[in-house]
């Protein structure tokens, strides 16, 4: 190694390569840096951290095995620990989208972790004599079964975290729906005016439906527990020793509190990644009710004078440059446009899944870009929402009883006793004079007024 203003000069299969005296990485993170510089953003924090719990996994197994040198194993174990509590983040320097299947972010955590068990045992780092990269901390493993497993990891660990952001945003539907049950407006199917409903009804709907996507979700998740740690680059488990992929699978289980399985067809398990767009196929899915949602929000909230004004979101922020006074549902319009986005990378991540070759899928980076992204924008949209639009929102009881009135709604509870082709006649009537139709109920005498009030209670018609 050689020494040069604070920087020194690594080896590997492709010549010398410069790097920081001080840096954890090597050449080969290196050399990725430069040749992917797509996105500007390197791997996702949640990829870095459970990339580290299944190194710390193979190490496990492998020095049960008495294939690793204890004193080096529990060099590599702590500096996998101290990834996992977020120690070297900065140290990860790979872009999120590059090419060949995620070797690049693996040999960069080989790298560091490497030189961080020799700084451990006072060792000089970017030496590889006493800690190497590929025969120590990737010792058992390839990319191509170490980062599908590190992105099944993670994809649990953020669906974790948007679950709970869902079940906080049902809880604040259903708060909404208890707060205005008694609250009856216009129902409207077709943008026209239909027959009456309550607002409690309204938000149980909302609340309803945020349960079913977290059901489908759930379900999802539970297959990203099947994987294929063990199966080396095709699933045929080169180079590791018997009863490895075994032990690395209990130690991954044991340190995260998940229940991994082995994959029954460790072949199947490395070339195919459909489980990601299964998971992802959930995401959208919520993404287009949640973006229906926030559209219903929008309109029931217009105006606040020539508007439907039946509800009111809370003001956040002024909504132009040029209209003073004038405020804009801003909160359900950038959760319209979280939802465009991940329907979106569905697309994305569809045609990667379907892109793969032979014994190996190389799109896992765009697809994990994509899904980790989906599962961020999403959890932050439902917090937003909830905290920013619905804790606060409030129905503007008088102007639904003033629609619920006015309306033509109450025409289907006459129908019974006056008959479709009457209520017809007078409906019509009432759109043409402007008047209601208790107005021309008791103008024509059909009705007596002791017997309409009964017929047009609205409570009855929910």
């Amino acid at each position: 190694m050689t020494i040069e203003k604070n920087i020194r000069f690594e080896q590997d299969s492709l010549g010398q390569v410069r790097v920081h005296q001080s840096a954890l990485y090597g050449a080969q993170s290196i050399r990725a840096s430069q040749n992917f510089y797509i996105t500007g953003e390197t791997v996702h924090p949640m990829m870095i951290r459970s990339l580290a719990y299944v190194k710390k996994a193979a190490a496990l197994a492998n020095k049960d095995l008495g294939q690793l040198d204890d004193l080096i194993a529990q060099a590599i174990i702590q500096a996998c620990d101290e990834i996992i509590s977020g120690d070297f983040d900065s140290e990860f320097i790979t872009d999120a989208i590059q090419g060949g299947a995620g070797t690049s972010l693996n040999m960069n955590a080989n790298e560091v972790i490497s030189n961080r068990a020799a700084q451990i045992l006072g060792k000089p780092i970017g030496v590889y004599s006493v800690v190497h990269p590929n025969d120590h901390a990737n010792k058992g493993q390839s990319t191509n079964d170490v980062i599908p497993t590190s992105g099944k990891l993670a994809t649990i660990h953020l669906g974790v975290t948007l679950l709970e952001m869902m079940d906080t945003l049902q809880l604040a539907f259903g708060a909404k729906a208890n707060e205005f049950n008694d609250v009856i407006k216009v129902g409207r199917t077709h943008l026209q005016d239909a027959v009456l409903i309550s607002m409690g009804q309204v938000f149980t709907s909302y609340q309803t439906l945020i349960k079913r996507d977290m059901k489908r979700l759930e379900h999802a998740l539970e297959e990203m527990k099947t994987i294929n740690l063990g199966a080396t680059a095709v699933g045929t488990g080169i180079n590791s020793v018997k009863g490895y992929k075994e032990k690395a699978v209990a130690h991954l289980s044991d340190i995260t509190g998940i229940d991994f399985v082995l994959a029954d067809d460790l072949i199947d398990g490395t070339k195919h990644i459909d489980g990601f767009s299964y998971v992802h196929s959930s995401l959208k899915t919520f993404a287009l009710g949640l973006s229906k949602l926030a559209n219903d929000l929008r309109m029931m909230t217009s105006g606040p004078k020539v508007g439907l004004n039946e509800i009111s979101l809370p003001a956040k922020q002024p909504g132009s440059s040029i209209m003073p006074g004038k405020v804009n549902p801003v909160i359900p319009e950038v959760v319209n446009q979280v939802c465009f986005q991940v329907i979106g990378n569905d697309t994305t991540i569809n045609m990667a899944v379907e892109a793969g070759q032979m014994e190996l899928n190389v799109f896992e980076p765009v697809v994990f870009y994509n899904l980790f992204q989906s599962f961020d924008i999403l959890t932050q949209a439902c917090d937003t929402l909830r905290v920013n639009a619905i804790d606060d929102l409030v129905v503007n009881t008088d102007r639904c009883d003033i629609y619920v009135e006015e309306s033509l709604a109450m025409a289907t509870a006459l129908v019974k006793v006056l008959g479709y082709t009457k209520v017809s006649e007078i409906t019509k009537e009432a759109l043409v004079e402007k008047k209601t139709l208790r107005e021309l109920v008791l103008k024509y005498d059909l009705l007596k007024e002791e017997e309409l009030e009964i017929l047009l209670d609205a409570k009855t018609m929910i």
